[in-house]
């Protein structure tokens, strides 16, 4: 759990309403009782009262070990952590006046980026006069495309960013 969503639950002592609406661990209602008793409780189980729902009519506490649910909630982030998958964009560079055998050189190494699952941004950089015809940059990128469609799919169309155009290349599923 996150530093500031500690300080926003208030366990025992730090809940100031006068009466609560009292939860037990394994889910048994003790219905609407003074916060005294609800501790009185919670310490007889030798558990945390913790209030869950501080805007409800009264607030809803649950009487649990405070400890135990803190521990499960990071366990399931970290899990969650595990199998999140990271997407690595590899940039292959390009301009407007590239010769062929660059331009396939520059494609075999996109290729393998692909096969090992990898994105792929391919970039046009446009320099002094070849701003005044970014199309010269889109047909770069696609002549690019027609070697590549066979292993990738196109994210997006090429498009334009300052004095780049891009054109963002993901593996076939």
């Amino acid at each position: 759990m996150s530093k500031e969503k500690d300080k926003d639950i208030l366990l025992n002592q730090q809940i100031r309403a006068s009466e609560v609406r009292c939860v037990g661990e394994d889910g048994t209602a003790y219905g609407i009782i003074s916060r005294n008793e609800a501790l009185r409780k919670a310490e007889d189980l030798g558990l945390d009262l913790v209030l869950i729902s501080p805007n409800a009519n009264p607030p809803v506490c649950k009487i649990m070990d405070y400890g135990k649910f803190k521990y499960q909630q990071e366990k399931k982030l970290k899990e969650a952590k595990k199998k999140q998958k990271i997407i690595e964009i590899k940039e292959v560079k390009l301009s407007v006046k590239i010769a062929q055998n660059d331009v396939n050189f520059k494609i075999r190494q996109a290729r393998e980026f692909i096969n090992e699952g990898k994105h792929v941004r391919f970039r046009v950089f446009l320099k002094g006069r070849e701003m005044s015809n970014p199309e010269a940059g889109v047909a770069v990128l696609e002549n690019v495309w027609g070697l590549m469609k066979d292993i990738a799919d196109r994210d997006h169309e090429p498009n334009f960013e300052g004095r780049y155009v891009n054109m963002l290349t993901v593996p076939k599923k």
